[in-house]
């Protein structure tokens, strides 16, 4: 059975920093394209980030670029969020996904298994 676990939500102020980490079980972690999306209320869910399996390739959403950074330890099964500069409409759900594709994608119909989520609030 495969286990994602997302950590490092909370409240924080704009121009703040969090680093949101989420760890794998349960499968051969190191062949997953791992993504990261968000779901703000009322909202669809939206891509923010997504890295290959090797980390040497990345992708980023629009709104993001510039701000965070996607990251893995492959020894440890983690995938990692770095946010910086966090502002308001940051706010959502974070989840974090696991893809057997090779190259990082986009569209969350790529990913076979997510996690729980985990909150973050931006305070104006």
């Amino acid at each position: 059975q495969v286990q994602l676990v997302e950590s490092g939500g909370g409240l924080v102020q704009a121009g703040d920093s969090l680093k949101l980490s989420c760890t794998v079980s349960g499968r051969t972690f190191n062949t997953a394209t791992m993504g990261w999306f968000r779901q703000a209320p009322g909202k669809e869910r939206q891509f923010v980030s997504a890295i290959s399996w090797s980390g040497g390739s990345t992708l980023y959403g629009d709104s993001v670029k510039g701000r965070f950074t996607i990251s893995r330890d492959n020894a440890k099964a983690t995938v990692y969020l770095q946010m910086n500069s966090l502002k308001p409409e940051d706010t959502a759900v974070y989840y974090c996904a696991a893809s057997s594709d090779t190259w990082p994608e986009k569209n969350s119909y790529e990913y076979d298994y997510w996690g729980q989520g985990t909150q973050v609030t931006v305070s104006s």
